[in-house]
């Protein structure tokens, strides 16, 4: 792995660009059995380790996975790895699990899929990130309920109402949305549209707010941002976007961005996407892979 990686980081170093074939690699399997639908992962800062959790109907609980994607969980908990539960998470549902965020030691867990385009119930949930090997489980902060401003029917007449791509800049919430062609719950139109959670209601809903889109996004997925907050990486099924942070406002999807298409016979079902470093993106996918892209093999996006 090392010989591998350092031979990448030459390659790119002294001018040839990685390929998009070689600038995607499975580094693991999570061979957790209770982990058979990861939508959401997410580097914790109190380690070398990754919060996910699995997709819609599942209990509400994260789990944590070490580098090589093995759960981990505290020693004083004594049992055997296949029997670990997950840390659990009081006060809280997964009807709908799509994807987490990390800002200032906070969790937020973002309940948002709405593949019908009808919920009325969205939100997201808030918790203090624990360590994973003290604490067994946890207590949601808050709940913070949520509507799209653009939205007026339930289901929508344009099914642009579902997100499975959540981040946090400049300690704000932002959501990226997928499209759905309105009746069609498996089929996609192209285009994303961002918003920004401006308000923190636990009795009403908070109303976002529409901050840019963008017609070239296909299915996001996923969402994470750099660790030094300059770029925003974004997934889907078949590219990886990197998005530079916007000199003026905070459209993150107006800027200066990279691209690099995916072969969907290495990432298959893509569903998440985090930082490992300001090099290197971790995706794992609904299949059990975990796997990394170098940010070296991106080439820019003239579209826009």
């Amino acid at each position: 792995m090392l010989a591998a990686r350092a031979l990448a980081a030459c390659i790119v170093l002294c001018g040839f660009p990685l390929s998009a074939a070689d600038a995607v690699e499975i580094v693991g399997r999570v061979e957790h059995e209770a982990l058979g639908e990861i939508s959401g992962i997410e580097k914790s800062t109190l380690g070398e380790f990754y919060w996910v959790h699995n997709d819609s109907g599942d209990g509400a609980r994260l789990f944590a996975l070490d580098a090589d994607s093995a759960v981990v969980w505290p020693p004083f908990i004594r049992v055997s790895e296949a029997d670990w539960p997950g840390h659990a998470i009081d006060n809280a549902w997964n009807f709908d699990w799509e994807d987490i965020a990390l800002a200032d030691s906070v969790l937020f867990i973002a309940d948002v899929g709405n593949n019908g385009n009808a919920r009325r119930d969205l939100g997201v949930y808030v918790v203090n990130e624990p360590d994973p090997l003290a604490i067994p489980r946890m207590r949601t902060l808050k709940f913070l309920p949520i509507r799209y401003p653009d939205q007026e029917s339930y289901p929508a007449k344009q099914w642009h109402f579902d997100c499975e791509a959540v981040f946090v800049a400049d300690a704000k919430l932002y959501f990226i949305t997928k499209h759905r062609q309105p009746g069609e719950i498996r089929s996609f139109e192209a285009g994303a549209k961002l918003y920004r959670l401006d308000t923190a209601f636990t009795d009403r809903e908070n109303v976002l707010t529409l901050v840019g889109t963008h017609d070239d996004i296909f299915r996001a997925t996923g969402a994470d941002l750099s660790p030094d907050g300059s770029r925003l990486a974004v997934s889907t099924y078949d590219a990886l976007w990197i998005f530079d942070k916007p000199a003026v406002g905070d459209d993150w999807l107006s800027g200066k961005a990279w691209r690099l298409d995916l072969d969907r016979n290495v990432v298959k079902q893509l569903e998440a996407v985090t930082w490992d470093d300001a090099a290197t993106l971790r995706l794992v996918n609904e299949n059990r892979d975990v796997m990394s892209a170098d940010v070296g093999a991106f080439t820019l996006d003239a579209s826009r």
